[in-house]
């Protein structure tokens, strides 16, 4: 049986955690870093301490493929409306407060209004970078800061639920990367006059990483839990051998035949292990990344 430091040097792969409440996305990355004894662990996505769920970690050379994946995300978020916090979340202090009820008519109707393209404000307690210094650091001492608007893309926003004693609503969520489900909470709340602020904030999905497939940090077994890349990247596939395997080895271009160019090619051998990503020129295949 192969000790730990040999099987370390072989992985290669995925890992769908569900993160827990209350840990870091960095948390998850160094306790994925003890479990497989291996340094190069990264994720695709930093979800909040406060949030839970879905997020892919890469363990090994598969880090190098993070780019490639696709990036949107799904979320279950519950709404609390009449209180909104600096946060935009139950973690924060509140700053505004309402007596006034809201319908569950009034709710379907104002979520209309961020679906599509859309200008978001990301929240102050973020960690955006202005000027090289997080947002989150401007707001702890007080100083101002000038936050700028960032378009992003709601692609489906659905009222699961809703409990009008409790003035509770669970929304679904599909987005574009970089899109602050706070914020969609916080406006939410100014647009009825009511305020509103996150309460608990699942991530379902972060491209083909799903929640019914997630596994929970203390469950995860390695290499059992280990997903292969080709299975998640939805690209064109190539089987290579013989002497385009030699050529990828070697870090040379293969010929193009007949795919439009521009497109990124998974090149693979024994049928499905990627040895390669490439991108279609007009007469060649150009390596991007190689993993031999």
């Amino acid at each position: 049986m192969p000790d730990m430091q040999t099987l370390a040097k072989k992985l290669f792969g995925f890992v769908n955690i569900y993160k827990p409440v209350g840990m870091t996305s960095h948390d998850v990355v160094a306790k994925v870093r003890k479990i497989t004894g291996i340094k190069q662990v990264g994720h695709t996505g930093t979800l909040d301490p406060f949030a839970e769920g879905v997020l892919p970690v890469c363990i090994g050379k598969a880090t190098r493929l993070i780019e490639f994946l696709a990036d949107d995300k799904e979320y279950l978020a519950t709404v609390q409306f009449g209180a909104s916090t600096d946060t935009y979340d139950k973690d924060g202090s509140v700053i505004f407060s309402s007596d006034k009820k809201v319908s569950e008519d009034d709710l379907k109707e104002a979520l209309k209004i961020f679906e599509g393209e859309i200008s978001q404000m990301p929240p102050i307690y973020s960690a955006i970078k202005v000027n090289g210094k997080k947002l989150y650091e401007y707001a702890r001492s007080g100083k101002e800061v000038e936050i700028q608007p960032r378009r992003v893309v709601i692609e489906n926003i659905e009222l699961k639920s809703f409990d009008k004693e409790l003035q509770q609503a669970q929304i679904l969520i599909k987005c574009s990367k970089g899109t602050y489900i706070r914020s969609i909470a916080n406006d939410l709340g100014e647009n009825l006059g009511c305020g509103a602020h996150l309460i608990r904030l699942i991530r379902t999905q972060a491209g083909k990483f799903r929640v019914e497939n997630s596994v929970k940090l203390e469950d995860v077994q390695i290499p059992k839990d280990l997903i292969n890349p080709i299975d998640m990247m939805d690209y064109e596939k190539i089987q290579v051998s013989g002497e385009d395997l030699q050529y990828i080895r070697n870090g040379r271009a293969l010929k193009n035949k007949n795919i439009e160019h521009g497109s990124i090619i998974l090149l693979v051998y024994n049928d499905n292990e990627i040895c390669a990503v490439g991108v279609a020129d007009e007469n060649v295949i150009k390596l991007k990344k190689v993993f031999l």
